[in-house]
């Protein structure tokens, strides 16, 4: 599809999505008020009634968690939950799970390089938890970047669970709950317009068919420029439809589906300045490129926040989620069977800027330019002062099938009370994923030149311009223009996996004041792997790579209850990350291995992934919860320990070996609900101190030893192996302190004013040093200290959002939302080399909603 009938389709998605919504919203039917709670007709999700109740006039406190294995109320659960309600989604004009997510303290966002594609890609408690997101409590793997419009909810479970969600989890996990039919009849609709062409259609219609039968529609379209950002764009649709048959009655269905579709110019940021290179004696923590920079070879000048680097022509991201699902339920008395299956498919493809500062080329690496030789000649640029216009591009999908059964419920054994779950599941999974051909100047060293320049593989540091007309050719020295096109199916990467899972939960109330919280999951995890080989290869050279392990994670938790409004608690819970868990999807140090220098063959590739071991991780906590205000508001403090072990490093004989250790103290406290009757907060604050206890070694290249007369050698070249760079420092992105808090309140009845207070502290993206090792003719090795060390952060930073409200009737209601209202340069991602994300400028946008 060509460009222009790709921009054709989409703008029919807007108008149709608009149309389908005003309809549905003229109906007569619809014209009553707001649903409400009706826990005898509302189809639960857990053990809970799901409703959409109007929770604008309740605060933003849950009661629980809707997940069937979720066997006790958020008070009596002896782990640190938070649960973000629709209505606080839509009251901080949350757009993506992302923004939704930066309410919640402690968490922070990772960036897509390396074996990372463009996604979600949260860390909770300082572990990367891009595989640990569920929706529904089925696990929804594959890069994707979600949306809020069909979410009821969403539940962020913090601590080692692997005995709640299975593989991963290792800091905490994500449940995403979706909108489906309720018992009442209403629509609403939200029309958003705003700066940098903020433009924003989502409709919510929920339809009582008959005693039996309700039906809900979802739907989204989406489009904007990103504020103080050059040449950025977003733009998506999605729909959400659903149906459920037996409301009201013990035996229901419910068959879902979820399509999302996004195009956008994809955005990654600022280059850092310094690398271990030119970096400055000492210790350095080099920062973005950003404000007044001074280039080794003395050009000043001002690097702007609206600077992208990127290029109309070449850089794109194209995406597509689609998910069936079917839920069966039956309640038997005080016990409900639910089974669930659901098929997923993601889709996307990309080219994606990376500003790559590895060769020195943003600061640069000399004074002065060469004036004679070959480097004169090609024009080598090498007093800085240039970004290297690097493409990570990728295509590729993820399919997965899986089928969840739950029985849940309650009994008595005497005076104990019991409220249990079991469960077992089974899923099929499959990822394939390749690389797009492009020529951009990655086989010229230095990167920067004449010729570079001129192709627009390299830009100026300080003026760039994503308009450039850049062409692909056929190499980084051809004349020859092609079209980008997909790389060989040889080199495509193939992963598969399935899991078979049994699992049991029982909250245990002893007496009234003591309750006694078990879980334990077993987990039977295989996969394979395909590794991509080179273009030349012959098809019979293609190889697979096999590994299977049988897990065991469990969780304890023990509840005291001084009174019947407040908990004391400590819990013991563990997870467990195998390898290749995030089947090809996520960080390169969870895969299985592929064919390289060091793994040059099947065989070898085998006996790598023989010798892996699974990443175990435990977690203590101590917490204490309080409901006040007659319920209305919830306040918990937690202090927790989770340590790593069998991480995976390279060793002092520059092998792998699993002896890295990760050690994360800190403390938490959030309150969510309703001060006043017309006082709403949510938010907290978080401390980590979280430390690389054992980073494994780095290998240094030892240079080998001639006699300088025979020419000789006389010592091989060689390796030695010293203390990783990383043991002993701040684990990268981990911020150590944050803090959120939105809060709204309502002056008159019609009128509301709200804000939120944000705040994250430093946060590391990765560590270097300059230490290097010689030998002498009698082979002995001398390591030469360090003489500059460099930590890559961005600096930490608080942002301020606002919000009024003014509610002309039952139907009717005008909304302004002010994000980032002081306009704050600020960085919401980090790598950990090249380059930072810069979050968007001040935006401001006005929402009408229409409520029947």
């Amino acid at each position: 599809m060509s460009n222009s009938d790709r921009d054709d389709a989409r703008s029919v998605a807007p108008a149709f999505l608009a149309l389908s919504c005003v309809g549905l919203l003229s109906s007569p039917a619809l014209a009553q008020d707001a649903p409400t709670s009706d826990p005898q007709q509302g189809p639960r999700l857990g053990g809970a009634t799901v409703t959409a109740t109007a929770i604008d006039e309740e605060g933003y406190k849950a009661e629980r968690v809707e997940s069937p294995k979720a066997v006790a109320p958020l008070l009596d659960t002896p782990r640190s939950i938070l649960v973000i309600d629709k209505q606080l989604i839509q009251d901080t004009g949350a757009a993506t799970l992302a923004d939704a997510l930066r309410t919640v303290p402690g968490i922070t966002f990772g960036a897509a390089e390396g074996g990372n594609p463009i996604g979600d890609r949260p860390f909770i408690r300082g572990f990367d938890t891009q595989g640990s997101t569920f929706l529904d409590g089925v696990r929804d793997i594959g890069a994707q970047t979600r949306e809020v419009f069909a979410v009821e909810q969403v539940q962020v479970v913090r601590g080692s669970d692997s005995t709640l969600g299975g593989r991963g989890s290792a800091g905490g996990s994500i449940n995403v709950i979706s909108k489906l039919p309720q018992a009442d009849t209403f629509a609403r609709l939200d029309g958003s317009f705003g700066n940098a062409d903020y433009k924003r259609i989502t409709g919510d219609v929920n339809y009582r068919l008959s005693e039996q039968v309700a039906v809900r529609l979802a739907a989204m379209w989406h489009d904007q420029d990103v504020a103080e950002r050059d040449a950025i764009w977003q733009k998506r649709w999605g729909v959400a439809p659903s149906i459920t048959i037996g409301m009201g009655g013990p035996t229901r269905l419910t068959a879902a589906y979820y399509h999302l579709d996004t195009d956008e110019l994809p955005d990654s940021g600022i280059p850092f300045l310094y690398t271990i290179a030119n970096a400055p004696a000492g210790n350095t923590v080099t920062t973005p490129a950003m404000g007044e920079v001074t280039t080794a070879g003395g050009q000043t000048g001002r690097v702007k926040r609206t600077n992208f680097y990127g290029l109309k022509d070449r850089d794109f991201r194209d995406s597509h989620t689609d998910q069936f699902t079917l839920r069966a339920q039956h309640d038997f008395g005080g016990v409900t069977l639910r089974n669930t299956t659901r098929y997923s498919h993601t889709w996307q493809a990309y080219s994606f800027l990376l500003p790559d500062d590895s060769q020195g080329n943003v600061f640069g690496t000399a004074s002065t330019n060469p004036t004679t030789g070959a480097a004169a000649a090609r024009g080598d640029i090498l007093t800085g002062g240039y970004v290297w216009r690097r493409a990570n591009t990728r295509y590729g999908y993820t399919n997965s099938i899986v089928n969840q059964t739950d029985l849940y419920g309650t009994f008595e054994t005497g005076s104990i009370k019991h409220s249990f779950a079991i469960g077992a599941e089974i899923s099929w999974e499959k990822a394939r994923r390749g690389a797009f051909v492009l020529a951009t100047g990655s086989t010229i060293s230095p990167r920067c030149n004449t010729a570079t320049v001129a192709r627009y593989y390299c830009t100026s540091l300080f003026d760039p311009n994503p308009n450039d007309p850049w062409v692909n050719y056929a190499s980084d020295t051809s004349n020859v223009q092609v079209p980008i096109s997909k790389n060989l199916p040889i080199t495509e990467t193939q992963q598969d996996a399935n899991t078979k899972a049994v699992y049991a939960f029982d909250s245990i109330t002893i007496t009234d004041q003591l309750i006694l919280n078990l879980g334990i999951r077993y987990d039977h995890f295989q996969s394979k792997v395909q590794p991509g080989l080179a273009a030349t290869a012959l098809p019979t050279a293609r190889y697979t790579v096999r590994r299977s392990d049988g897990i065991v994670d469990y969780q304890a938790g023990l509840i005291f209850k001084p009174t019947k409004e407040t908990s004391l608690y400590v819990s013991y819970a563990t997870a467990s990350t195998p390898p290749n868990s995030l089947i090809g999807e996520g960080r390169e140090d969870n895969a299985l291995g592929s064919v390289g220098t060091t793994i040059p063959n099947s065989a070898a590739a085998q006996a790598f992934s023989d010798a892996l071991k699974v990443q175990r991780t435990k977690s203590f906590e101590a917490g204490a919860k309080a409901n006040l205000f007659g319920d209305a508001l919830a306040l918990t403090g937690a202090v927790f320990q989770t340590e790593t072990t069998n991480a995976r490093v390279t060793s002092d004989a520059n092998t792998v070996e699993f002896i890295g250790k990760t050690r994360i103290r800190g403390f938490e406290a959030t309150a969510s609900g309703n001060i006043t009757d017309k006082w709403s907060v949510f938010g907290g604050y978080t401390y980590l101190d979280a430390k690389v206890r054992d980073g494994g070694y780095t290998s240094l290249a030892v240079a080998a030893i001639t006699d300088p007369v025979t020419k000789e050698i006389i010592q091989p070249a060689t390796s030695k192996a010293v203390v990783s760079v990383n043991t002993g420092k701040q684990l990268p992105q981990v911020a150590k302190h944050s803090f959120t808090m939105w809060t709204e309140y309502k002056v008159t009845p019609a009128f509301t004013l709200g804000g939120g207070a944000f705040y994250t502290s430093r946060i590391y993206g990765g560590y270097a040093d300059n230490r290097s090792a010689s030998q002498d003719a009698a082979g002995v090795i001398t390591v030469k200290p360090a003489t500059k060390t460099l930590a890559r952060a961005v600096p930490g930073w608080w942002r301020f959002d606002a919000r009024a409200s003014y509610t002309i009737n039952d139907h009717f209601q005008l909304a302004v939302n002010a994000q980032n209202l002081f306009n704050k340069l600020y960085y919401n991602q980090v790598y950990t080399s090249h380059y930072a994300s810069i979050a968007p400028g001040r935006t401001v946008f006005g929402t009408l909603t229409v409520k029947y």
